[in-house]
């Protein structure tokens, strides 16, 4: 009996040592990340460190004890921290209120999303096209990137920038102040986190490099080297009480219902971007109302417990796979850790040197750009280019906020131009070797063969439904080659040929052969363009001939007797009125 209500129950049956190894690894990597994050993050939204802390330990823990998935780790993000800094300031709340109203936001916050779970809004999530995320997910590792460049020069300047073009101009203005011995120690934690990666990648590379690197700086120190307090991480104080309940005052709760459902929203879309990034390097399937509802969870336990609002991190999210992570309990012990080290170790953080941890981060933030989706987004059509150009430009030169919300508002443009489900349907050969539809009382006369023919639109906003009727024919046990027709099949885009891509590995991966019949010319250039002809092979993607429907998946259906190594396959074709009787392959 499964539980779905606490999946960390499933997680725990069949738990083995190397999995625990592996996951405890993973979970030390991440927490050594996420505690000088949470003290930025903090900083960034106008809140003391401690709520930074608190909220990457918490949410860490109740999104391995409610989620299903190992891809997402929680925590506070740059995003949410920096609108939520703008908020206050646009509804004039003084810094000791914002401490006040906190616990209140992250309960409406999380409310929004727990409803909005309930009401299975996150599969509108769905329209937001591939292009959108990986114009963001780039334009996030890069504002990651800037963010740190100044901690590995070692300048220190007051001024705060929220876009990529802000933080590139203020680190240009105090360039002339760089600090020298702290870029050595950035290149010196560089190589050797490269090193450790590629002879020792089980190990949590992270923490031996920030062990290292520390010693390395407090021997410069000893040797008079100018290494100032302005260059380490400032140590950080966690008096108090951890329990903050709110205070349900409705006039607050008035004042606060635009900026909890916009921090609501954003954490929503940010948080399903990374979800969905991550799954699509592991292959697994990211379920976005589960993944809505922890969210809620995340921050209603944040609210209560001195903590920040929650989202997907994308730096944890990658270095913990990176770090060879296998359940969700990574995210446990990373915020486990991260709450133990909080209460107890938090004054030795004032001894990690800035420029170490900046270049770690800068390496982690590099590795989220992903060329391949990139290439294939501005090959593929057009309209994914603009998209992808249009989000990417925007989260330079914006808010990262704003880059998001217009790339989901071009997504939606998109899909109201296009708005056509593709309709899947099975197709057989008949006795007078007509194509005939594959109905519930026939059977297929080769059980070994399915022609699926497409219609419709096959772009963003239908690759998930072509994605999951494609696995379902393919989980046949007999089936060994599928014969997809696509003469109908239009608006191909980048996330139908990552869809296309997932579908021939699958496929590959269960010893099956998948040919296409009937390809247009626009199809197969755009295959041509994105590499996907080659992966299939020439040989298997027969071309459209308008003035004989039926030949082109008469050539297909004989390339794929080819496929049967010898076994049996009777089937009859119709090509050019004639009717040809194909024998057994041998």
């Amino acid at each position: 009996m499964r539980v779905d209500w606490l999946p960390i129950i499933n997680t725990l049956r069949g738990y083995t040592l190397p999995v625990f190894r592996a996951d405890l690894c993973a979970g030390l990597n991440v927490a050594l990340l996420a505690f000088p994050q949470g003290i930025t993050y903090a900083v960034v939204a106008g809140l003391p460190v401690q709520y930074g802390l608190y909220g990457s330990g918490v949410a860490s823990v109740l999104g391995a004890l409610f989620s299903k998935s190992r891809v997402m780790i929680l925590g506070p993000t740059n995003a949410p921290s920096v609108l939520l800094i703008s908020s206050f300031a646009a509804l004039g709340i003084s810094e000791a209120a914002q401490m006040s109203l906190m616990p209140l936001l992250l309960l409406m916050v999380g409310v929004f999303l727990l409803v909005g779970a309930y009401m299975r809004l996150a599969d509108l999530t769905q329209y937001l096209s591939q292009s959108v995320l990986t114009g963001y997910v780039t334009a996030a590792a890069a504002l990651i990137i800037a963010n740190q460049v100044k901690y590995w020069l070692g300048l220190d300047f007051a001024e705060q920038g929220s876009t990529l073009f802000d933080m590139c101009r203020l680190t240009c203005t105090h360039f002339t102040e760089v600090h020298w011995p702290s870029v050595l120690l950035g290149l010196l934690s560089l190589a050797l986190y490269i090193l450790l990666q590629r002879y020792y990648p089980q190990l949590p590379n992270v923490a031996i490099t920030l062990v290292i690197l520390t010693l390395i700086a407090h021997s410069l120190r000893q040797l008079d080297i100018p290494m100032g307090e302005e260059h380490f991480i400032k140590p950080v104080s966690t008096e108090g009480t951890l329990l903050t309940l709110p205070q349900l005052d409705f006039d607050a709760i008035r004042r606060l219902a635009d900026t909890a459902l916009a921090v609501a929203l954003l954490c929503l879309l940010e948080g399903i971007s990374v979800g969905r990034s991550m799954a699509a390097r592991t292959g697994m399937r990211l379920n976005p109302n589960q993944e809505m509802r922890v969210l809620g969870i995340a921050n209603i336990g944040c609210g209560l417990l001195s903590g920040m609002p929650a989202s997907g991190s994308l730096t944890r999210s990658n270095l913990n796979l990176q770090s060879g992570a296998a359940t969700p309990l990574a995210s446990l012990y990373n915020g486990v850790i991260c709450l133990v080290g909080t209460c107890t170790l938090s004054g030795l953080i004032g001894y990690i040197p800035k420029a170490a941890l900046a270049t770690l981060v800068m390496a982690i933030g590099l590795s989220l750009v992903n060329w391949h989706s990139i290439r294939i987004v501005t090959r593929a059509t057009r309209s994914d280019g603009i998209v992808f150009f249009s989000t990417l430009i925007s989260g330079s030169l914006l808010p990262l906020t704003t880059a998001i919300f217009l790339g989901v508002g071009l997504s939606i443009a998109l899909f109201l131009r296009k708005a056509r489900m593709p309709e899947m349907i099975e197709y057989q050969f008949n006795d007078e070797g007509q194509l005939t539809e594959l109905t519930e009382s026939t059977q297929r006369a080769d059980p070994q063969i399915s022609i699926v023919h497409l219609e419709g639109a096959l772009f963003f906003g239908a690759a998930e439904l072509f994605r999951e009727q494609m696995r379902r024919i393919c989980e046949e046990p007999n089936l060994k080659v599928i014969i997809l027709k696509m003469r109908n099949a239009h608006h191909l885009d980048a996330t139908s040929i990552l869809a296309l891509e997932e579908l021939i590995s699958y496929i590959k991966e269960h010893d099956r052969i998948l040919l296409v019949s009937e390809a247009r010319k626009d199809v197969i250039n755009i295959f041509k363009k994105s590499g996907l002809l080659e992966q299939l092979s020439r040989k298997n993607v027969f071309a459209d001939i308008s003035t004989n429907p039926t030949a082109s998946t008469a050539k297909a259906l004989k390339r794929a007797e080819t496929f049967l190594r010898g076994e049996k396959a009777q089937v009859r074709i119709y090509v050019k009125d004639t009717q040809a009787q194909s024998g057994p392959t041998r």
